[in-house]
């Protein structure tokens, strides 16, 4: 495969598990009791986007190593094929 056949992978991948890793650790303004006037009280009081990010960028990293060994393990391939 040509190498931007893996970046365009790890970009697709990159992006599903960002949208999986954002819910996690999130805390409403709602459950502090305390919401700030004009916005929604589902709001996050913290994101802490730049853990998820570097999350989200372990995870993919991981995943697209294995989805690429099985791409290229010939016994896997030989079951797929």
């Amino acid at each position: 495969m040509q190498p931007f056949t893996y970046v365009a992978i790890y970009f697709v991948i990159w992006w599903t598990v960002l949208f999986a890793v954002l819910p996690f650790g999130v805390r409403g303004q709602h459950e502090d009791g305390e919401v700030t006037d004009g916005t929604d009280p589902g709001a996050p009081i913290k994101a802490h986007l730049w853990q998820k990010a570097l999350a989200t960028t372990l995870i993919s990293g991981v995943l697209t190593v294995l989805i690429f060994w099985g791409m290229s393990n010939p016994w896997l391939q030989e079951y797929w094929s």
